[in-house]
């Protein structure tokens, strides 16, 4: 994924003349573009090339060399001798070459450069990096070592050992940044080496929804080979690293994405010393407070997450967070879609106590809370709800008497011995099952389904029908127009979802 942006200027007539003669004189004419120079916007250089000649030296070509395992798809059949030319014995995998291309920056004269993960990481499942290529700008190759790396803001150190000390650029300062700001990026798009582009930028703190985005935006054009290098500011500071594009064609639409300085630095000089990187962790699955879940509870959208499941002996556990729980500040700082409790969470110190102030049943409190280390991706895996789609196979049958809630969609039964065995959740489960859902209301569109157990209404335990309508009758009552139900599917943790009521 990667920036360009071509940067232009009004060409102003300024000091043009032009000739005006009769028809029956005829004068000497002049060129349109005759002694015209092109005005500079506000703020800007008239031109970058002072600049870029100094910056360029210190831009990298990286490129990998990996081997991809490809399996002999006719193997063991009778056709695989006649297809599998080159097939290992034994209908082993054979091994076939792969490339990637992608930018850096030196950071040292020593020959330490920052670059994405993903420039340098293996591209398709069963490949391996078998080595990684720096090129500079005189085009002089380096072999590279992978001194470190940290997959979850995409950001990997390497080390070449030059022959002399190496031109660099050092890191500036993001929290600076302002949207409209002029902004400068270098990389090698399409192996295209030392391309330069340039833009403004779009805006800052921008989320592209994984934990610790905080992306600079820019339509600065980003291009396949451009992931890894750097964005400068107007004095030569390197102010995010150019990392990602969206766009719904796979070419550069005007909308990329740069990790900011201010997240990136403190992680490159982590992962130079050859450390990995700690952050902190309090043990919850959270959501957004968008508008469905902020009208369920009743409270301002965006203004907060929404604590989904609390993991046992965690630091959020500890401190009796609970499921259900809104968390609005952390250590004085709001969470909110510019600064999500990922992000917050994850600066804090390990071993240090924060406050943390939440909404609960609609009362503000404040509880203080330890921060823990971030486990592995693997074990957070394990505690993430996991995506089961088939839940409902043994779902009782018949409609059981329930009445229809009208304004959710929802038929209901109250859970018995025999239903809970069926639907293979904890015999202590209490509460009502769904035995039909109205697949045109919101509570359909979201997934609820027959075999759904709902376990509590607005914070309240439900286990009846009526419960569960008079639950949604206060919601109506309050002028809302959600109600906040608690859900559990078979081998999934409960969750919270917002459901909107049906139109009158």
């Amino acid at each position: 994924m990667r920036y360009a942006y071509a940067l232009t200027a009004a060409l102003l007539l300024g000091g043009t003349a032009i000739a005006v003669t009769s028809s029956s004189n005829v004068g000497a004419q002049t060129a349109q573009n005759e002694g015209m120079a092109a005005a500079a916007p506000q703020g800007a250089p008239v031109s970058l090339a002072d600049m870029v000649e100094k910056l360029q030296p210190a831009v990298v070509n990286i490129s990998t060399k990996q081997r991809v395992a490809v399996q002999n798809p006719f193997a063991g059949t009778p056709f695989g001798d006649l297809f599998g030319q080159g097939q290992a014995p034994g209908g082993r995998p054979q091994t076939r070459q792969a490339q990637s291309l992608g930018s850096g920056f030196l950071i040292s004269a020593d020959g330490y450069i920052v670059t994405n993960n993903h420039v340098v990481s293996a591209g398709a499942e069963g490949a391996t990096v078998d080595s990684i290529t720096v090129t500079l700008t005189d085009r002089e190759e380096y072999t590279a070592k992978l001194v470190g790396r940290d997959i979850a803001t995409d950001i990997a150190v390497l080390k070449i050992e030059p022959k002399k000390p190496l031109p660099f650029v050092k890191f500036g300062d993001s929290t600076k940044s302002r949207v409209g700001d002029w902004v400068v990026a270098i990389g090698n798009p399409f192996a295209l080496s030392g391309t330069v582009t340039a833009g403004i930028i779009s805006a800052v703190h921008r989320s592209t929804g994984a934990g610790y985005d905080k992306f600079i935006q820019t339509d600065a054009s980003i291009n396949q080979g451009n992931s890894g290098g750097p964005m400068f500011d107007m004095r030569g500071n390197v102010i995010g690293i150019n990392s990602q594009i969206l766009s719904p064609s796979g070419g550069n639409v005007g909308i990329g994405f740069a990790i900011p300085s201010e997240q990136a630095a403190p992680i490159v000089e982590t992962l130079r010393k050859g450390q990995s990187v700690k952050r902190g962790y309090l043990g919850v699955q959270i959501s957004p407070l968008g508008e469905d879940l902020a009208d369920s509870l009743g409270l301002a959208k965006n203004r907060g997450e929404f604590v989904q499941s609390v993991e046992p002996g965690k630091g959020a556990d500890k401190a009796g967070i609970k499921a259900g729980d809104v968390i609005v500040s952390v250590s004085g700082q709001e969470v909110n879609p510019d600064q999500n409790l990922s992000s917050i969470v994850a600066s804090q110190p390990i071993g240090s106590r924060v406050p943390i102030i939440l909404i609960r049943n609609g009362q503000r409190q404040t509880v203080n809370a330890v921060v823990g280390e971030r486990p592995s991706e693997d074990e957070l895996t394990n505690f993430a709800p996991q995506q089961d789609e088939d839940f409902s196979q043994q779902a009782p049958q018949g409609n059981g008497g329930a009445a229809t809630t009208q304004s959710l969609g929802i038929s209901a039964l109250p859970l018995t011995p025999s239903i809970i065995r069926q639907l293979g959740v904890p015999a202590e489960t209490r509460g009502v099952v769904i035995a039909a859902v109205d697949g045109s209301t919101d509570a359909g569109t979201k997934g609820l389904r027959r075999g759904d157990v709902i376990i509590t209404a607005n914070n309240r335990p439900v286990a009846s029908q009526a419960e569960l309508d008079a639950a949604v009758k206060q919601v109506a009552d309050q002028g809302r127009n959600a109600v906040l139900l608690q859900v559990l599917r078979r081998g999934q943790p409960p969750i919270f979802l917002p459901i909107r009521l049906r139109d009158k």
